[in-house]
């Protein structure tokens, strides 16, 4: 049975979709605001977000508006008790978070107040951090500064990828929140301040970011590998060609040359870096479709492999 709680829910990507699934089948969702249709691929098709495709199904109203600071009246006609936020991707204005009667908050993919920003799993990994989670804290002015409400860990596995880890914690984030909403509607829930000796941050992925350096420790490039894939991916510059690398292996060795080729297998590519070797499994060439490293070199000459010099050309 769902409760007459009113929520207007704002989100945008896949890692909401469970989220604002789980408030739909428990609460009574009178709004879902998300970010405007956007142009994708290369006949840039406008394509809604997944949280709007969601909220259509169940013939949920859907708000897009271009900046959320300047265009919030169909917020205030909603009249919510609540507002839940999870990955919108806009900064939310205190007049926006003001308007619930019960309040403004977010579903936040870290264990706060480690990890402000938008791209904490992707730091989590690359950082080779052993635990992650879920924070569900109080809106407010600043990115991710708001006092929390209640938190899950989750014990990050070595198989763990963004693309894995995203799916286990937007699960989690779904669970958590459900947990906590009946001690915030009915005002018995904690509420903790962040301490602030303890804040990092988590920025969006940069474009330099993604270029592999082996002058790194071998763990760090694993971490990074993992922490990429499989958005935006890492990724190598060889004869001014880009190659995404999506999973390798690590080897240690001493006095491996770094940058270069030092072994190739039927099934791997060795790239020496600061301790060892990387293995490459698996890549995608320019312009191509991602494939194993075995089916790779089916295609090309080894010896012009075995004479790669990675990123020279920078």
């Amino acid at each position: 049975m769902k409760l007459k709680t009113k929520v207007v829910f704002m989100g945008t990507p896949d890692f909401a979709v469970p989220v604002l699934k789980g408030l739909i089948e428990n609460y009574e969702v009178v709004l879902v605001v998300t970010q405007p249709d956007k142009k994708v691929g290369r006949k840039q098709i406008l394509t809604p977000s997944p949280v709007k495709v969601l909220a259509q199904s169940y013939q949920i109203p859907v708000f897009q508006p271009e900046k959320i600071r300047n265009e919030y009246d169909e917020i205030i006609k909603a009249s919510p008790d609540l507002i839940i936020t999870c990955a919108y991707g806009q900064i939310i204005p205190e007049s926006v978070l003001n308007i619930p009667k019960i309040g403004s908050f977010n579903v936040h993919a870290s264990l706060l107040p480690k990890y402000r920003g938008g791209a904490p799993i992707h730091k989590c990994l690359i950082n080779g951090d052993k635990q992650t989670g879920i924070t569900i804290m109080y809106m407010d002015k600043g990115m991710d500064t708001g006092d929390m409400v209640s938190q899950v860990k989750y014990d990050i596995l070595p198989t763990d990828n963004v693309g894995i880890l995203h799916e286990k914690l937007s699960v989690m984030g779904r669970d958590l929140l459900l947990l906590t909403l009946p001690s915030i509607i009915d005002g018995t829930n904690k509420r903790e301040k962040q301490n602030e000796s303890e804040v990092s941050y988590a920025y969006n992925i940069k474009r330099e970011e993604e270029r592999i350096s082996f002058q790194k420790h071998g763990e760090a490039i694993i971490n990074q590998i993992r922490g990429l894939n499989p958005w935006p991916l890492a990724n190598i510059l060889v004869n001014n060609e880009e190659y995404k690398i999506l999973e390798a292996t690590f080897v240690s060795k001493p006095n491996t040359q770094v940058n270069q080729v030092c072994d190739v297998t039927k099934s791997s590519i060795g790239i020496g870096c600061e301790d060892g070797i990387i293995y490459i499994t698996k890549l995608k060439p320019f312009g191509k479709k991602i494939m194993d490293v075995k089916d790779f070199l089916n295609g090309v000459k080894k010896d012009e492999v075995s004479c790669w010099r990675v990123n020279d050309n920078e």
